[in-house]
């Protein structure tokens, strides 16, 4: 019996790299460096991950996005700012801060609804997009749209946190060891009202976060209606990730498929906490990297758009 919390924690571990999640989070850097150039940029086998990582600059292109979140890319983007009333971007060093501007608005008021209804300073912002949308070379196997934000399960410190403490520092895992439930050390009421305001939001689609976060929300909100919008998702114990609606008029935007009916707190939800779930063999191989070919036709020309620093 003692050895079943590591057993868990490894088969999380499995599912958490098999699906893009990081086990731990990286820290950034305070010098980052840029990628050598692709000796084959025009490559049809080149991974697009290659490609979008490569930009550092959105696409002066009217905003839009194209495809689905975990296939598709985004023209002209808006760069979350590092700083405001009521949150701090991390991991400068990723340049992840963009996104589409329904996600900057969204941000900027669910930031001060957050801190009102939980008590909090304010939130913490981790990855959104990549200037140009599309798959990244490391972590998630969505965020491609520029409507996907993880914001960290930590709240914000009262005083601005330095370039450094931006790279370095970490959030908290509100999960127990053997991933059956959420740890009373770290999980808090403020948590669930953080949640509760971005789950309330109408833009917002879905918010995924740790099965043990869904199983404790349904014991003290069973039977609320935003309680659909949470959807229980491998990793993300330490972050949750919010994901927007396809924007109106947005006709390139492939929408999700609507969230079940119901609060979600039932048969379903227990699945998570079987062997099935958490201890899952290892897939035989990992599937093939996404090629610019596999994605919408259009994010060729996001792609080959001048940057926003050229018309200025």
């Amino acid at each position: 019996m003692r050895a079943m919390p590591i057993l868990l924690k490894a088969g999380a571990l499995l599912v958490s790299l098999y699906l893009g999640h990081c086990w731990a989070q990286d820290k950034g850097t305070l010098a980052p460096q840029p990628l050598p150039p692709l000796s084959s940029p025009v490559d049809a086998s080149t991974p697009a991950k290659a490609l979008f990582g490569r930009a550092i600059d959105a696409a002066a292109l009217e905003p839009e996005p194209i495809g689905f979140y975990s296939r598709g890319c985004l023209a002209g983007a808006q760069a979350l700012a590092s700083d405001g009333p009521q949150w701090q971007a991390m991991r400068p060093s990723r340049n992840r801060n963009w996104g589409h501007p329904e996600l900057i608005r969204f941000l900027e008021r669910f930031a001060p609804a957050a801190a009102q209804a939980s008590g909090w300073p304010g939130i913490l912002v981790g990855d959104m997009a990549q200037p140009r949308g599309g798959p990244m070379l490391t972590g998630h196997a969505s965020h491609q749209l520029g409507l996907d934000a993880d914001i960290w399960l930590r709240p914000m410190p009262p005083q601005r946190l330095s370039r450094a403490e931006r790279e370095e520092e970490s959030s908290l895992t509100v999960v127990r060891a053997d991933r059956l439930d959420t740890d009373p050390a770290t999980w808090t009421p403020g948590h669930q009202a953080v949640l509760r305001s971005a789950a309330m939001d109408p833009q917002v689609q879905r918010i995924f976060v740790n099965a043990a976060i869904k199983r404790t929300l349904c014991r003290s909100a069973k039977g609320e209606s935003w309680l659909r919008k949470i959807r229980p998702e491998h990793g993300h114990d330490y972050h949750f990730h919010v994901r927007l609606l396809c924007p109106p008029g947005a006709d390139k935007c492939s929408p999700q498929d609507p969230t079940p009916e119901g609060d979600g707190c039932d048969a379903t939800l227990e699945w998570w906490f079987t062997d099935e779930a958490l201890l899952p063999k290892p897939p035989a191989a990992p599937p093939p990297p996404l090629t610019l070919a596999k994605l919408p036709p259009q994010c060729r020309r996001v792609l080959e758009a001048p940057g926003l620093g050229a018309r200025q």
